[in-house]
This record gives structure tokens, C-alpha cells and sequence, in this order.
């Protein structure tokens, strides 16, 4: 079996990333298949444990329920419920797939999930089952971004894996901007000091604090999740 660049992943994935591609709401089955066959593609042949964390913006944002007055705490536990949802979809893909997987809920809903322990979904990696950590951190005021650097360091995974729509850091966002440059490496400190939306702020100060690297790539070109975990040039990344 071929060695990767690392030997223990977390590969951080949006809601949107499962969303139809026209509305960018809800979850288009094609487009979680591709996902799935990605990451069984990327696993074949690699020695690498992976783990991912789903958002659930295609279905639900607590910050835009907050913003329209309901209540905070409980718009974010919505937001986590919807983040269910979509790692049992990709479950389902996965293993249509071939690929063994786990899913580990923050909030425990044992009928569905199992509940996250982090002895078990580490021994869960180490028996080569992807393990998909949802319903964030479990707690209100936290993104998925920061459930997703918490998950690595109680891994003690190498890497996140940031899974986009475009392919690295740009000084500004390439579609907007033409003369947007991209970055091949960034530091913590300048994504926070740019303002930089890689991941929310208290997730990029965790990964500096406990020196975790980030890399950023474009989910949607077909082999870059493979080519990042072979440690080829593919995104950007982020370290100290």
C-alpha cells in the first residue's frame, strides 16, 4: 500500500458542498455520490485514516434564524440537527461506495447515530472506517469550522482538509475580483489580519495555537482530495 503525506486527516466539508448546484439548497444526491467516490477514490491504495465534519448550511444557518429574531442558542441547535441530516446522507453514499462508515452525532440521537466518544471514533479510524462527525461541537455559538478543528486535535490528525468551490486562498474572492492573486502559503496570523474567510476566526486561532495546518483546495476538481493527501502542490496552505 502506497504512503500518503499524512497519516491521519480530517477533511472539513460546507452544507453547500451537498447542495444543488443551481439553487445551493438541500441535497442533491449526484452531487453527494461524487463526494462519496472521491473519498473512496482518495482512501484506494493509501495508507490514511480519514474523518469528516459536515456543515449544514444547505439546509439551515442558526445565524440567519438569529438575524430574524429567533432566538439564538436555539436557531444554532437547529443548524446542528441539519448537519444530522447531511452526514447520514453521505454515509449512505460512502458506503454505496464501499467504504465503511461511522457517523459520531455531538448531540446524542442514538436510533440514528452513535454518540461521540473520542476513544471509539479514533479506534473507528484505526480499523480504516471513515468516521463522519456531525452536530458540530454540540454547543450553541459554535461553527462547524471550529467543530471541525476540535475534532482534529482530539484526533490527532495531521491536517484539515478544507473541501471549497475554488482552489486556495485568494487576496480577494476570484469571483468578484479579476485581479485576485493566490496565495500557495499563508500564516495564521495574516489570514486573521486580511480578514481572510478560510474558516471563522476562533477555528483558525485554535489550528495556530496547536500548530494544526490547513489546506484549502477546490473539492469539485475530480482527484484533488487524493492529490492533497499525496502531499502533491494542490491549494493553499495555512501554517505557522
Amino acid at each position: 500500500m502506497a504512503e500518503s503525506q499524512y497519516h491521519r486527516v480530517v477533511l472539513k466539508l460546507s452544507g453547500e458542498a451537498f447542495a444543488d448546484t443551481t439553487t445551493n439548497y438541500g441535497i442533491d444526491a449526484a452531487v453527494v455520490q461524487r463526494i462519496a467516490e472521491e473519498v473512496a477514490e482518495a482512501r484506494e491504495g493509501l495508507n490514511v485514516e480519514l474523518a469528516i465534519v459536515v456543515g449544514g448550511g444547505n439546509i439551515w444557518r442558526g445565524m440567519s434564524g438569529a438575524t430574524r429574531g429567533m432566538d439564538r442558542a436555539r436557531a444554532d441547535y437547529m443548524g446542528m440537527l441539519a448537519t444530522v441530516i447531511n452526514a447520514l446522507a453521505l454515509q449512505d453514499a460512502l458506503e454505496h461506495a464501499g467504504v465503511t462508515t461511522r457517523v459520531a452525532t455531538a448531540i446524542e440521537m442514538r436510533a440514528v447515530a452513535e454518540p461521540f466518544i473520542r476513544r471509539r471514533a479514533v479506534r473507528h479510524m484505526e480499523k480504516g472506517r471513515v468516521v463522519v462527525f456531525a452536530a458540530g461541537t454540540g454547543n450553541p455559538y459554535f461553527t462547524t469550522d471550529t467543530a471541525a478543528a476540535l475534532r482534529a486535535m482530539e484526533m490527532k490528525a495531521d491536517v484539515i482538509l478544507k473541501g471549497t468551490k475554488v482552489d486556495g486562498i485568494y487576496t480577494a474572492d476570484p469571483m468578484l475580483d479579476p485581479n485576485a492573486t493566490k496565495f500557495t502559503e499563508i500564516s495564521y496570523l495574516k489570514v486573521l489580519e486580511r480578514g481572510l474567510k478560510v474558516m471563522d476566526a476562533t477555528a483558525i486561532s485554535l489550528c495556530m495555537d496547536n500548530k494544526l495546518p490547513i489546506v484549502v483546495f477546490n473539492l469539485r476538481t475530480a482527484g484533488n482530495l487524493r492529490r492533497v493527501i499525496a502531499g502533491e502542490a494542490v491549494g493553499t496552505t495555512v501554517t505557522a
